[in-house]
Formats: structure tokens, sequence, C-alpha cells
């Protein structure tokens, strides 16, 4: 069952609407869309985050965390970062309990482990989020757009079970034991780093005679605009960016403090850049686009 969140009161402007953002690993919470789970916590929306695998195949991305210690115990490591970056982002949490399927790397990839989340079949995957879904019952819903964010094969894997889950969690004859149907109203793809953005940030470094950290992967950049073109929905969430990277810090064996996720003051980030980018997908209330908030054309429950 979910985890409580910090913050049940309902005295707040928007109590009574809930959010479900789906993730393939602890820490993706905290690194896509976190700043806009606070600002919605903040006003009383109920959010839940479901975390697909359990990172056991991650890297230890963090220099000072790259340890025997830390590699003999990464499962359950990861597993207490992802309390701490909950209870700090104030939401719900589940784990749909698949097995992390790992980066492959070489020429040709290796085959994927047997096992993992991305070999698991479709149908048992999509039940057990439908569970949650119906559990939960999410006004609007959040995953990774048809590539993953990144080609990961859980973060691809993510996205085809979270589009699935949202399309038969309101169909009656579809898991008919998983729950009273409930049919989200939205269904969101994060777009966390479009071109747009990263030049912005990055004109904004050299403005300040500051070092860009992203001057290779500007320069090595192969444009897609059509692919800028689909954000649709643009959160104001800069107030939260502090509480973004306490949550991002929380993954400690994952986020260097002194690496890339940091490079960028944050007063110049709040500035050139305080939104969180998402592109609408499904909606049952309509589309009137652009938009600045995840819950537009859905009114507030009443009490």
């Amino acid at each position: 069952m979910p985890q409580p969140s910090a913050d049940r009161r309902t005295d707040k402007p928007r109590a009574g609407l809930r959010l479900m953002h789906v993730h393939a690993h602890p820490d993706d919470e905290s690194s896509k869309g976190a700043a806009s789970t606070a600002k919605y916590v903040s006003e009383g929306v109920d959010v839940h985050v479901v975390t697909c695998t359990g990172g056991e195949r991650g890297s230890v991305l963090n220099a000072k965390m790259d340890r025997p210690e830390v590699w003999e115990n990464i499962s359950e490591i990861r597993r207490e970062e992802m309390h701490r970056a909950r209870d700090i982002l104030g939401v719900r949490q589940d784990w749909l309990g698949f097995v992390d399927s790992g980066w492959p790397e070489g020429d040709p990839l290796p085959p994927l482990p047997e096992g993992c989340f991305a070999l698991v079949p479709l149908e048992e995957a999509t039940e057990r989020l439908v569970r949650l879904i119906r559990d939960f019952r999410p006004h609007v819903m959040t995953t990774y757009d048809e590539r993953g964010g990144y080609p990961h094969p859980d973060h691809i894997r993510c996205h085809e079970v979270s589009v699935a889950a949202y399309a038969a969690a309101g169909d009656p004859e579809r898991f008919p034991d998983a729950g009273e149907p409930w049919q989200p109203m939205k269904l969101y793809y994060h777009h966390g780093w479009s071109w747009a953005k990263t030049h912005a940030l990055h004109e904004a470094m050299l403005a300040h005679d500051l070092e860009s950290p992203y001057e290779e992967r500007l320069k090595n950049w192969e444009r897609e605009p059509e692919w800028d073109e689909r954000i649709t929905t643009r959160v104001p969430c800069g107030d939260f960016f502090g509480v973004r990277d306490q949550a991002l810090l929380a993954h400690a064996t994952q986020i260097d403090p002194d690496g890339m996720w940091f490079a960028i003051p944050r007063e110049i980030q709040q500035k050139v850049w305080p939104t969180e980018d998402y592109e609408l997908v499904e909606s049952t209330v309509g589309r009137d686009l652009p938009e600045d908030d995840l819950f537009a054309g859905i009114p507030t429950p009443a009490p």
C-alpha cells in the first residue's frame, strides 16, 4: 500500500487532487519533475510515486560513494535513499517490485538479464500498475516519452507499462480482479532537457563569465526542433528548486554534490528556466494549450 505523505491537511487550496508519477528507478523521481512535485504537495495535492525497479543493477555514480561496502549493499542503500527522498518531497511511494535491467554495454550489446523488468511480460507489469492506479485513483499521471527520456531499457519499459495501464485502468473488462475501475483524466510525458533549455542555461553561464557544463553536449547535439515543439505544459516551480536539490542529494550513490547536477547556480536556473516541462498526451477534459498546470481543466473536488 502507498506510504503516507508527509502532509495530509485538507485546508490547502488543492486538497483532494491526486497526482501519480511512474518512474523506472529510485532517483528518477528526484531528477525528473521533483520541483513541480514539491509545488503540488505544498498546495495540498496528494502525490504518489511508483518506482518500477529497485535500481539493483545501477552504477555508483558518485565517486565519494564508490566503496566495496556500498556495492555489496546497493539494493538496501538505494531503498533507503528512496525513502529519504520520499520524505523530503512529501509524497507517497510504492515499489512495483521488478528487478533493474541494468545498462547494457558492448558491441554487440549483450542480452538483458533473465527476469529483469524490461523482459517481464507487458500484461504482468501492467496489471501491477493498474492495481495501484485503481487504489490511489489519480486524476493525473506522468511518465516518460516513447524514448524513455534516454534509451535505458527500464525507462522504455516504464513508458510502455504506464501507457498501457493508463488505458486499462478505467476498463472494467481489463484486470477485473485488480480493483474497481478508475480512469485518470490526463497523461503527461516528462520533457526534462530540451535543446532550448540547455542552450538558454549555457548562454546564461557564459554571460556571467562562468564555465558552462553543457558546451560539449550542445556541440554534439543533433537538433530535432519538432521534439521541443511537443512540449505543451510548463509548470512554474522555481521556488521549489531547493527541495528538488535536497531530494537529489538524498540519492548519494547516484548524485555527486560537486557534479554536473549542481554546476548551474540555482539563481541562474530560477531566472532563466523556472519551469519543469511536460507533454500532454491524453486528456478526457479537453486541451486548452499551452498550459502552466498539470491539473488545467480539472476542478478541485469538493471537501
